[in-house]
């Protein structure tokens, strides 16, 4: 059995190193833009995607929803061609073009077979040149955001998570819904979103993510229009969300059948951490392996008091923290509120088990090559390696990291991270 684990452990290292895409950069304007680039000859396909980095609703300041808002504008095509032109000619060629933001990144993603290429290439700068800025568009817009954001005031799911985030994050970026408010929407001007998107699309900027059936040197070439309709702009630096939890709990009471409880806490590991892989171990089997977390274990299997139960640690370029939450019967909510406290506290008080241990070391190693399947997946791991300023190899020495963990050290880091026990807790319930 051991030899078959090294075997497999060695198997999911060579594939990590037969796939890696590699950095590197193309200048223009006197600016080096990274390439996060993987050449794939299996399939006739281009995959690109547009990063740019420090633009996502972090930049939404006193107008939450503005990224979401810019993005979908983006999506609404050009102003010569409008919304309806714009998607024919892409779905005549079988293209692909979509924006989307996170909370620090806003993408431009762009997909198609080899041959119609250059014809994507073209829409991608058309757009970049001329967005379909026009009231009508951003009105249809609001009024779609609108309608959705009503429709969510009784998804008490999302109220809950969002309860949390106003609390947890309190006075930073991450308070308010990404999507927005109705209030918030409603104030939203044409102007605004121009400003957003000329001060955000720029070279300085951007970070290029793409791979296919084509060679560095093609890729680079055709390229060249849409990085010549990118302006300069100003880098903007990565503002840091700095936050402490504190032990307190919002309720909000509504006419729902289950009472939905999301939990949060401040996490003292950045995405730097030499020992953020620790965190993942630990992470895992707190509440993130579904059955066989203690979460899970405690919550649902040995008192039944909720369907699933889960918690995991974000770990962000800005801002990391510890999160869960489960459903249960509103008359049951405060003994699974207390039992979510006291699950916490003896996990960092007394560790994990060389049992628990050990059964994460080996999902968390054979799962490994699931990840990797295919080329979209590949590049977004390396992106999110290079943004964080991870090395493209960090994967393969983290399983090593993991596969060597002694649980006296695993205990010793959990045990050290008593941040975790300051629980904000966010309830809906009736």
């Amino acid at each position: 059995m051991k030899k078959l684990k090294k075997y497999i452990f060695a198997l999911v290292i060579l594939q990590g190193s037969l796939m890696s895409a590699t950095i590197k950069h193309i200048e223009t304007n006197g600016i080096k833009i990274p390439v996060v680039f993987e050449k794939q000859k299996s399939l006739p396909t281009l995959n690109l995607q547009l990063v740019f980095q420090n633009s996502g609703y972090i930049q939404d300041k006193n107008k939450s929803g503005l990224a979401s808002l810019s993005s979908q504008l983006l999506n609404e095509g050009t102003k010569e061609l409008g919304s309806t032109g714009f998607a024919q000619k892409l779905e005549e060629n079988a293209i692909s073009l979509h924006t989307s933001n996170g909370f620090e990144t806003f993408v431009i993603e762009l997909s198609n077979l080899k041959d119609v290429s250059n014809k994507s290439i073209q829409l991608l700068t058309n757009l970049i040149k001329s967005p379909n800025y026009s009231e009508d568009t951003l009105n249809k817009l609001k009024t779609l955001k609108i309608g959705a954001l009503k429709r969510k005031e009784n998804d008490f799911d999302y109220t809950a998570k969002n309860l949390l985030k106003s609390v947890l994050f309190k006075d930073t970026a991450l308070q308010n819904p990404s999507s927005g408010t109705v209030e918030s929407i409603e104030k939203i001007k044409l102007k605004d979103i121009k400003t957003f998107i000329n001060d955000t699309i720029n070279l300085n900027n951007l970070i290029i993510v793409a791979g296919g059936d084509f060679d560095y040197k093609e890729f680079k070439t055709l390229i060249t229009p849409v990085l010549d309709a990118l302006k300069p702009g100003v880098k903007r630096e990565l503002e840091e969300i700095k936050f402490k939890s504190e032990k307190q709990e919002e309720t909000l009471i509504k006419e729902t059948e289950q009472a939905y409880i999301y939990f949060g806490s401040s996490y003292n590991v950045t995405a730097k951490d030499e020992k953020r892989y620790i965190s993942k171990v630990a992470s895992f089997i707190l509440g993130g392996s579904g059955f066989g977390s203690r979460l899970m274990e405690e919550i649902r299997v040995k008192r039944g008091l909720a369907y699933s139960a889960y918690g995991s640690v974000s770990i962000n370029k800005s801002h990391t923290f510890f999160s869960g939450y489960l459903q249960t019967k509103n008359e049951s909510a405060k003994e699974a509120q207390t039992l979510v406290t006291q699950i916490v506290k003896d996990f960092v008080k007394k560790g994990v088990t060389q049992e628990e241990l050990d059964a994460a070391k080996n999902f968390l190693t054979g799962s490994e090559p699931l990840r990797n399947e295919v080329l979209s997946q590949r590049l977004n791991k390396a992106f999110t390696l290079y943004y964080r300023g991870l090395e493209q190899n960090y994967p393969q020495k983290e399983l090593e990291l993991i596969q060597d963990l002694k649980l006296e050290d695993l205990n010793k880091f959990i045990a050290s991270h008593e941040e975790i026990n300051n629980l904000t807790f966010a309830i809906v319930r009736k």
